[in-house]
């Protein structure tokens, strides 16, 4: 009989762990982007000012992309709950940092980007090490619970986290900064209550390289996790509006850090609902035509936001877009956790974690670069406009996806 998460305490304190990260985080990034856009718009124009903002997730990307062989091994060679704990650690010093700067009148482009390379860094050492350590807390039965639960952590966190971040951000932006602080104190303390787990014994073959490359190698060889891993980093890679929030905010539809606060929000307020859904009826069936057909509906939510000029016609769309993207997050994570061997289960959620990061940090600087060159709407719109194309691409390139029933369909399993 499956045994609730919850009931468990360890999973009880990581998840109160990742819910106030993903608060502070998200409140953070909020913050962040306003404050490096707002700064950029007093010399730039917006086309300017956009692909500045770009620039951003490319801060946070390329440590990332650099990182991700070696927090994969990491993961899967210490414990994870200490590299956890430095994460949290670090965030709560580049957030405490931040309000000091603030408070004292000395922010600047330099110190917002250096913060943006700190978070990529923080963000390639946490990602694989809490994905990695979820299914150590939690029998084989309960993880797909504690997967939803664990996405809800993620999910709500980003409805109350750019809420809080623009409410507190209208007021002032150290004010933002000190309750992202205070919450990151109350994570690192929730990481610290989580008792011993098992965890594979640590490799000491001496071939370091060989096990990284193990990691990839795994990936290519699981035509259906690798169809799932490169359909959402296309698709989201293209039609990744975010990055581009405070423009539409400031100069498309003219309402303030307050109303970046429940734009932001809105994405996660849809995602929240999907994975409340899953964590009550668990999806069981047909899964990669869902998946499909999500994507398709994710890229014309975002085609309807870049044209849309009512700002809840706006809010509703991001919040349709939150949903479907859910559905992709879901399978795709409930693929690389239930078909990955324990022992290798970090170096692939690193690998995945990359394509997410490239999809999400990269895509933030592909939509700056778009909308430098052909404004924020026509960077948006062409965008929703290529994850429908690229899913349809997909569907025919790997019929796999297509042909998966369930989670335990014969064609999961990886080519010999």
């Amino acid at each position: 009989m499956e045994q609730h998460p919850f009931r468990i305490a360890n999973y009880r304190a990581y998840w109160a762990s990742r819910f106030a990260t993903t608060i502070a985080s998200t409140a953070l990034s909020l913050v962040l982007a306003w404050q490096v856009y707002a700064l950029a718009r007093r010399s730039m124009s917006v086309h300017d000012a956009s692909f500045l903002l770009g620039m951003v997730g490319a801060a946070q990307f390329l440590p990332l992309f650099l990182l991700t062989p070696v927090v994969g091994l990491a993961a899967d060679s210490f414990d994870r709950r200490w590299i956890a704990r430095a994460c949290a650690a670090l965030l709560l010093a580049v957030v405490a940092t931040l309000g000091w700067l603030s408070w004292s009148g000395q922010m600047s482009l330099t110190a917002l980007f250096t913060a943006a390379v700190l978070i990529g860094i923080n963000r390639a050492f946490a990602g694989p090490a809490y994905s990695a350590l979820a299914p150590n807390l939690v029998p084989r039965e309960s993880l797909p619970t504690a997967i939803a639960l664990s996405s809800i952590a993620w999910q709500v966190g980003s409805i109350a986290g750019p809420s809080l971040g623009g409410a507190l951000l209208a007021f002032s932006p150290q004010a933002a900064y000190g309750t992202a602080t205070v919450l990151m104190v109350i994570a690192l303390g929730a990481m610290f209550l989580i008792g011993p787990v098992p965890q594979p014994p640590a490799q000491s073959d001496h071939r370091p390289l060989q096990r990284i490359l193990d990691g990839f190698a795994y990936v290519g060889r699981n035509r259906l996790v690798l169809a799932t891993i490169t359909l959402d980093l296309f698709a989201v890679l293209l039609a990744g509006a975010t990055a581009l929030l405070p423009v539409f905010a400031r100069d498309v539809l003219h309402v303030g850090p307050s109303g970046l606060g429940l734009l932001s929000a809105s994405m996660g307020l849809g995602a929240a609902a999907m994975a409340i859904l899953f964590s009550w009826r668990p999806m069981r069936r047909e899964v990669g035509v869902k998946m499909l057909a999500a994507v398709v509906i994710f890229g014309a939510a975002i085609v309807t936001f870049g044209l849309s000029r009512s700002y809840w016609l706006s809010v509703v769309a991001l919040a349709v877009a939150g949903g479907a993207d859910m559905v992709s997050v879901y399978v795709r994570q409930s693929l690389v956790q239930l078909h990955t061997p324990d022992a290798m289960r970090g170096r692939v959620s690193a690998v995945s974690q990359l394509t997410i990061s490239a999809s999400n940090e990269l895509g933030e600087f592909e939509s700056g670069l778009a909308a430098w060159l052909f404004g924020p709407v026509g960077a948006v719109v062409a965008g929703g406009v290529g994850a429908v194309a690229i899913t349809l691409a997909w569907a025919g390139l790997f019929p796999e996806l297509r042909r998966a029933r369930t989670f335990d369909s014969p064609e999961l399993l990886p080519a010999e």
